[in-house]
């Protein structure tokens, strides 16, 4: 697993100085200045059907105007501010004014729609929000709006704790979970943590600008920001909902949201639960999806199953009735299939057993993982349909477990087969088009991602990998007793042959790709000169040094003409790998479903498999240009 290189206690210091809560809730504490009501005023508001104990206790803005004002019951002090006209607001007519609502302790700021709301109290309502048929929005006491909630992130029993705020991130909480050893960091997390809460602490709950709020039975201790849209929701209740214009946040549909923060354009729907959680930056859950104790990251969907008490990283698929829990997966980009049980975290004395997931990661339909197990190590790596794997740490990128095919004398039947590189190999359609995928999905805007699969941490577990499956004797079949990393699986010599194949083969790229990065580049500059020491000169550059490093081990002594021509062969071969993969699909489909070749898309047909060789075709036009500018050129390796 990569070192998480984030300053944690500089981005919550910045957190606290820009936060919205708190400058919203330090508004809030101050009453607006308003005057008292004119007996005029107070005759028209009686007539209008209006009440109140004691209309001495309600102060208006300068220019306030009764008009639109009907209906409505005021106990206790009241601020109401200029409510005139009406506008439109997503394509539909609201008018500002308050009717049929009960107020007690609110303050209105300037044109709000506040319709049939039966109990709004504590609340400070800013302008444009549009309230409608809310039967309770209130404050019991004070909140904290769900700031510094403690998460029991991987260890349910508590060991990796995360103290929550509204603008936290994966790497932040990803880099306090992991950091146990080092005290004086968590200490001054916590205490800064701690500050924020005192900060936010307030009796007086705020909707901000333009949030609109409609059929809610129930918002208690809530803190609901600019445009948010809360529609339908069971329950809010001490929470942070925080929303920006171009990023709505939706809660809706049943949704019930309890001790929790959710961030810009998240949404909760259809009837989802989510409790003492955060959720990043348009992450979402729904469809009865249920989320506790856990950080969910950007652009991951929660639907149908339940996680709980888990870090899950970004772009991360989990769509059907699964469990995922005590799993620390800051890196995501993962599946979870249907009936996973992902969860296997008691052991019958305690549930403090955890689970470290890879990047990448792909766990197929009613896998079994059972717990305490590390794949932190083997990123974009497929777990098969019905997998049963015991508890155990697999080191093998872009592998494949899979169930025993045949008994093996001499090795447990609960040994699951492994494939060491088999996704590079023979699934590189999935690997090269999710990073595509999740680039141009991408909604983030303050959690900084890496959608590129091949960089130098994947590239350097696999050259370990690789090199723990050099043995010095050959057998039919190995366990972890002879290769290192295998965890509680075997794997066949035929397997750990393609394995030193597939990763020999993807380092070669990588180290030719930078080569390639770099010639372009020098090209374009007109410093034919600097190419001569290219592969020999060390560079400040780290990217290109360790690209560099890999291509000298992997393929030395050739020229640059060399290096690029070959570079153009393997991107075809990648290409051709893509389609092929894709086409196995077409012929086992064809085979089984009569009419498979009508009703599905062929590779072909297929856009990516085209766009994938199109971008082959126009690299090697590119190649084929700057070999000729460097044919001459003599390197110096």
């Amino acid at each position: 697993m990569a070192e998480i290189k984030i300053n944690v206690i500089q981005e919550l210091e910045k957190a606290i100085a820009g936060s919205p809560i708190i400058k919203a809730v330090q508004a809030a504490s101050t009453a607006p200045k308003g005057r008292k009501l004119t007996n005029g005023e107070i005759d028209q508001l009686k007539a209008q059907g209006n009440f109140s104990c004691n209309w001495g206790l309600i102060s208006v803005a300068d220019k306030f105007t009764a008009d639109n004002i009907w209906g409505c019951y005021f106990h206790g002090p009241n601020y109401i501010g200029c409510q005139t006209g009406d506008a439109e607001v997503d394509g539909k007519y609201v008018w500002y004014g308050l009717a049929s609502s009960n107020f007690c302790g609110t303050e209105i700021m300037d044109n709000v729609s506040i319709i049939e709301c039966r109990s709004i109290s504590g609340y400070r309502i800013n302008s444009g929000a549009n309230l409608n048929n809310v039967g309770e929005l209130a404050m019991e006491g004070e909140s904290a709006f769900g700031v510094g909630q403690e998460l029991p992130i991987a260890i349910e029993t508590g060991g990796r704790e995360v103290y929550t705020y509204p603008e936290i991130t994966v790497d932040v909480a990803a880099k306090v979970a992991s950091s146990r050893h080092d005290k004086d960091l968590l200490g001054k997390y916590a205490s800064l943590v701690d500050s924020y809460k005192k900060k936010v602490t307030s009796a007086r709950g705020v909707v901000e600008k333009n949030a609109v709020i409609k059929n809610c039975p129930r918002i208690i201790n809530a803190y609901i920001g600019e445009g948010a849209k809360v529609n339908n929701a069971l329950l809010v209740k001490n929470s942070t909902i925080y929303s920006a214009c171009g990023e709505a946040t939706d809660v809706s549909d049943g949704a019930y949201v309890v001790k929790s923060i959710v961030q810009w354009g998240c949404e909760v729907t259809s009837m989802a639960i989510v409790a003492n959680s955060v959720l990043v930056e348009h992450s979402h859950v729904e469809r009865h999806g249920k989320v506790t104790d856990s950080l969910i990251g950007p652009n991951t969907g929660i639907a149908e199953g339940e996680v709980t008490a888990c870090l899950v990283g970004p772009f991360v698929g989990f769509h059907h009735q699964s469990l995922l829990i005590a799993a620390y997966w800051p890196e995501g980009k993962g599946n979870i299939g249907y009936g996973a049980n992902v969860g296997s975290n008691h052991t019958s004395k305690a549930p403090d057993q955890e689970l470290w997931a890879g990047e990448g990661l792909f766990y197929g339909l009613s896998v079994n993982i059972k717990f305490p197990s590390n794949y932190s190590r083997a990123p974009y790596s497929i777990i098969a349909t019905g997998v049963s794997a015991l508890p155990q740490r697999f080191e093998f990128p872009f592998s494949l477990m899979n169930t025993p095919g045949a008994v093996t004398t001499g090795i447990s039947p609960a040994y699951n087969e492994v494939m060491p590189g088999w996704v590079l190999s023979d699934n590189i359609f999935t690997v090269k088009r999710n990073e595509g995928k999740y680039m141009k999905r991408n909604k983030a805007k303050r959690s900084e991602l890496v959608f590129e699969v091949f960089r130098p941490e994947i590239i350097d577990l696999m050259i370990d990998a690789r090199k723990r499956l050099q043995v010095s004797q050959i057998k039919d079949v190995y366990t972890s007793k002879e290769i290192k990393g295998l965890g509680k699986n075997y794997m066949y010599e035929s397997s750990r042959n393609a394995g030193i194949e597939a990763y020999t083969f993807y380092l070669k790229y990588y180290g030719l790709k930078g080569l390639y990065t770099q010639v372009k580049q020098l090209v374009a500059a007109n410093k034919k000169d600097a190419l001569k020491t290219i592969l020999s000169a060390k560079s400040s550059d780290a990217r290109w040094e360790h690209e560099r490093t890999v291509l000298l081990q992997e393929l030395p002594g050739k020229s640059l003409s060399e290096y690029l021509s070959l570079l153009g062969e393997m991107e075809n071969q990648i290409a051709a790998s893509v389609r092929i993969s894709k086409e196995k699909d077409d012929k086992r489909g064809a085979e089984i479903i009569p009419d498979y070749n009508d009703s599905h898309e062929l590779a072909k047909d297929n856009s990516f498999v085209k766009q994938t060789q199109k971008e082959a075709d126009e690299l090697n036009a590119e190649l084929q240009k700057l070999i000729k500018s460097v044919d001459t050129v003599a390197v110096n390796a």
